[in-house]
């Protein structure tokens, strides 16, 4: 006889997937044998040996396949915002109706869970017009700092706030409503920062939830305490892990499916070596989640005033972002997002480089008055925020010229690094900065009149210009001058990621036996709301340690070590900052 299909979905990464293991192994155990559960393992990196594992777990009831959601994923990669203990799996199950549309309702289920009741009972509730099916949050009940964030920032009473990590999705509904493209857009309208893709879909669900009985989804979370007898699933939220505290409350539960597996000794190491440091972090990390949410819920500029006001993401940044997302696809790192001014040559008559001339020297002092206006105007008005140099004593101890590398994410970022220069004490050395042609020749009104006299080093198309202009830079550093420099070559608007460099820069270097200074600037929102509905970036300065040319490499040897060792630096420092791996378009970079 035909058996109703049930399916099911989890979502997690390779070092999380032995938590599905358990739970998949507990829901076996206590699923009815009367029906076929289709599980579908949604993912981008979980290693062949560990499918391998994971399949021969199937049995006659349970199927289990991998679903990669790579594609989708990179349709909104640079919305997503991310923290703390979260990361961009937790937002697979919004991909689910759309990439699996021969079903018209399926169970979706977090790793950090154990199944002790029949999860087919789940599966045969009625959703009827619903959109999921869902339990009460218990943090937003328990918690007031919770419960008033979801009141006055999502505009949705606490005690109708469900937990996502268990839900019952009305596939159909889902998609003849077009829920995955109302996330996308509402990711146009506000990042959510504290429960991330629960609070997306609690709002795009409101009032369309089938509530489900709290034994479905029993949070470990508080003193809460629950009828055993009633227990359906357990589910081990936040930082109440039982593979990492001896203490977790209903951890018998966890560890007895877990026994059953593969990954138990592997597991149980995880809980021996678990530091109390670790621990600190964790206690530091629900203390960091509270304080977003009171924060979030005190600022001005949230979400329900955002929507009041009518306060959307400008569609030119939206369409920037894409951009972006497909030229990393394509690795076309080199290349500016936006439209560059229109390049007109610029010949070797047209500019004078070291500033020599009387009429140039009376022009830099002019525009370097003006801008010194600007920049405390911007700064006033919280439209250029540095919270923080770090590194600046390697800045402080040059005692050469040196080429400055930065990456470049904004029109703003070379006033940042400016700042940086001032804030190093070297009053008397010079800061320079190449920009491209374009800019200096076509760029129009009060910034091009900033690009042409403010000690910039314009490229060009023009052969004897480039001549002038190389022998120009010799000379800035071997009178112990600094040359800016952004060897990724192109500009992307708010990209944190460090992209592939050039070599140009690091000719320079060895070819006058000057250090590189390495600098990176990493970026988080302010509460300040820009007029383009993005908030605007607290910039933090990271200044490394010089890198020096190595005479006992050649010409050539020692362009590409200091090219990479620059590389290097950049990305130690995104992945401690942001606590993530460098990747693109989902492939880890090395």
């Amino acid at each position: 006889m035909n058996k109703t299909i049930v399916p099911i979905f989890f979502a997690c990464d390779n070092n999380f997937v032995k938590y599905t293991v358990v739970s998949l192994k507990s829901m076996m155990c206590n699923a009815s044998k009367e029906y076929n559960y289709d599980v579908h393992i949604l993912n981008i990196d979980i290693s062949d040996e560990m499918k391998e594992k994971i399949k021969a777990m199937e049995d006659g009831n349970f199927s289990i396949s991998f679903d990669d959601v790579r594609n989708y994923l990179d349709s909104v990669r640079y919305e997503l915002p991310i923290r703390d203990y979260y990361s961009n799996t937790t937002y697979y199950r919004m991909f689910i109706a759309e990439m699996f549309p021969q079903y018209d309702k399926v169970i979706y289920i977090d790793s950090d869970t154990i199944v002790v009741g029949d999860i087919s009972e789940l599966f045969e509730k009625e959703l009827g017009d619903n959109y999921v099916g869902a339990a009460n949050e218990q943090a937003m009940v328990q918690v007031d700092t919770y419960g008033q964030y979801v009141e006055k920032v999502l505009g949705i009473d606490r005690n109708k706030f469900f937990n996502a990590g268990l839900l019952l999705i009305n596939c159909h509904q889902f998609r003849e409503n077009h829920i995955l493209e109302k996330f996308i857009e509402l990711l146009g309208v506000y990042n959510f920062v504290v429960t991330q893709d629960e609070d997306y879909l609690n709002i795009l669900c409101k009032d369309k939830v089938l509530w489900i009985e709290q034994q479905w989804n029993m949070e470990v979370f508080g003193d809460i305490k629950y009828d055993e007898s009633t227990f359906k699933v357990l589910h081990y939220i936040m930082v109440s892990k039982p593979w990492h505290y001896e203490d977790c409350r209903y951890k018998e539960y966890f560890w007895k499916y877990a026994k059953q597996t593969f990954v138990y000794e592997e597991i149980r190491q995880i809980l021996l070596n678990y530091t109390d440091e670790q621990r600190k972090n964790d206690a530091l990390s629900c203390d960091r989640l509270l304080q977003t949410a009171e924060y979030e819920t005190n600022k001005e500029n949230n979400y329900l005033n955002i929507i009041t006001n009518g306060t959307t993401k400008s569609k030119d940044r939206l369409d920037i972002i894409d951009k972006i997302a497909k030229f990393e696809r394509e690795g076309r790192f080199d290349e500016d997002v936006e439209e560059d001014p229109p390049t007109k040559e610029l010949l070797p008559d047209d500019i004078d480089y070291l500033r020599t001339k009387i009429r140039s020297k009376i022009k830099r002092k002019f525009a370097y008055s003006v801008a010194r206006k600007y920049l405390n105007h911007i700064i006033d008005n919280k439209q250029l925020i540095i919270k923080e140099i770090k590194g600046l004593e390697n800045y402080k101890n040059l005692n050469s010229g040196a080429i400055i590398t930065c990456n470049h994410f904004n029109a703003m970022d070379s006033f940042a690094m400016h700042m940086a220069y001032e804030a190093s004490g070297h009053k008397d050395r010079t800061f320079y900065r190449i920009i491209r042609e374009g800019n200096y020749t076509n760029f129009p009104g009060f910034f091009g009149m900033l690009m042409r006299n403010c000690n910039t080093f314009p490229l060009s198309s023009n052969k004897e210009t480039m001549a002038k202009f190389m022998k120009s830079v010799d000379t800035v550093l071997q009178e112990g001058h600094f040359m800016l420099i952004y060897p990724e070559q192109s500009m992307w608007w708010n990209y944190k990621k460090p992209k592939p460099l050039k070599k140009g820069g690091y000719i320079f270097a060895v070819k006058n036996n000057v250090p590189v200074l390495p600098c990176f600037i990493t970026m988080e929102d302010s509460d300040i709301l820009g007029e383009d509905g993005f908030y605007v970036q607290e910039y933090t300065i990271h200044i490394g340690k010089p890198i020096y040319p190595d005479k006992n490499m050649s010409r050539n040897e020692n362009i590409k070590h200091m090219m990479e060792e620059n590389f290097r630096v950049w990305k130690e420092i995104y992945e401690t900052t942001y606590n993530c791996e460098l990747e693109y378009a989902g492939q880890k970079i090395v």
